[in-house]
């Protein structure tokens, strides 16, 4: 298929419809390892772990806190308890594997799992011990689930930019576009921690052997930090990235540079950034012209998958069918999975939103 498939404009006639959007082909390209999990399999490791704090978050509704400084430690607090019983080889691979499968249930043809090998290298030998674990069971749930699972790795904020460097060139060892490789380096955590330009040695050296970048930026902090992290780490998408609606001469030059979005509207109401979904300016994104992948985040601890992204911007935000078919090829658009796969899926996204005969 031609590449102006892409760009094909859906058929007006379809506004109406509002077909099965768990059949809607879409990419997957903002959900945290640990954070992907879902309650059962949580409850499956705990007991496992013997681990009987991180068994009673099962019983917490989905976390809800304000975009505080107290707000984020609280958020982070209850990840790293999540985090706890992901401590052996089996409990990693049960990370990747489930989440692969919660995808393939809802439609996902590529799914980026970012991971910071750094927080689970301690339980298996180390972060090259931790980073090949992970990708060996992204090509193993790729085959088994039809999903096509690439890796992101990302550094944190709240460690030392040199750690940056060493994670960059460890994820340069394993670059590629196809399942079990790591395709892309991103920047995650507090985004108030840090000074951002501290962190261009480590995506200089990503962006060097391939590898596009990917950091946070734009939710906790406005549009004045989207434009640090755009000035001095140069991404090919950004985590978030909404607040840049703030200021509507970035926000051009943004679409402009082809910078891609991963929105995650519950996430977004459930850190306190917006008061509801109906405030989430996914539309303003739209209307200026900017490729968007809408992303859980972390689905354990806000109970919203991939899918109630959708279902949110068809129940709050008004879209169409047209629309959210568009919302999912712009995810696969916005993917790092090869031009000839874009392709396929692109044709199915279609497929799913084109009148009945």
């Amino acid at each position: 298929m031609p590449e102006s498939v892409a760009e094909n404009p859906l058929a007006p006639e379809t506004a109406s419809r509002l077909p099965d959007l768990a059949r809607l082909p879409k990419a997957h390209l903002h959900l945290h390892f640990t954070g992907s999990l879902d309650l059962p399999t949580l409850a499956e490791l705990a007991v496992a772990a013997d681990d009987t704090v991180a068994t009673g978050l099962i019983a917490e509704a989905a976390l809800a806190v304000p975009a505080t400084t107290k707000g984020w430690f609280r958020f982070q607090r209850t990840y790293d308890l999540a985090r706890r019983v992901v401590r052996t080889e089996a409990a990693m691979r049960k990370v990747v594997r489930r989440a692969a499968e919660n995808d393939a249930d809802e439609g996902v043809r590529r799914l980026e799992l970012q991971i910071d090998p750094t927080s689970y290298a301690p339980h298996v030998g180390g972060i090259i011990g931790a980073l090949e674990i992970v990708l060996d069971e992204a090509k193993l749930a790729t085959r088994a689930t039809g999903v096509q699972v690439g890796i992101i790795v990302a550094a944190s904020r709240i460690r030392h930019p040199m750690e940056a460097r060493t994670l960059a060139r460890l994820a340069a060892k394993y670059a590629g576009t196809g399942a079990g490789e790591v395709c892309g380096f991103g920047l995650s955590n507090d985004e108030w921690a840090g000074s951002t330009p501290e962190w261009e040695g480590a995506f200089r050296i990503a962006r060097n052997a391939g590898l596009p970048g990917v950091p946070h930026g734009g939710e906790l902090r406005g549009a004045d930090h989207v434009r640090q992290v755009v000035a001095a780490l140069h991404p090919s998408r950004i985590g978030h990235g909404i607040r840049a609606t703030e200021d509507p001469r970035l926000l051009d030059e943004l679409v402009t540079a082809g910078v891609s979005f991963e929105v995650c509207p519950v996430s977004n109401v459930q850190l306190g950034i917006y008061p509801n979904l109906s405030a989430v300016p996914l539309r303003a994104l739209v209307e200026a012209g900017a490729s968007i992948a809408l992303g859980a985040d972390d689905p354990l601890l806000f109970h919203a998958r991939l899918l109630a992204q959708y279902q949110a911007a068809q129940d709050h935000l008004g879209f169409t069918a047209a629309g959210l078919a568009e919302l999912a090829a712009s995810s696969i658009r916005s993917s790092f999975a090869s031009n000839a796969d874009k392709q396929l899926w692109l044709r199915e996204v279609y497929e799913w939103c084109a009148p009945s005969t």
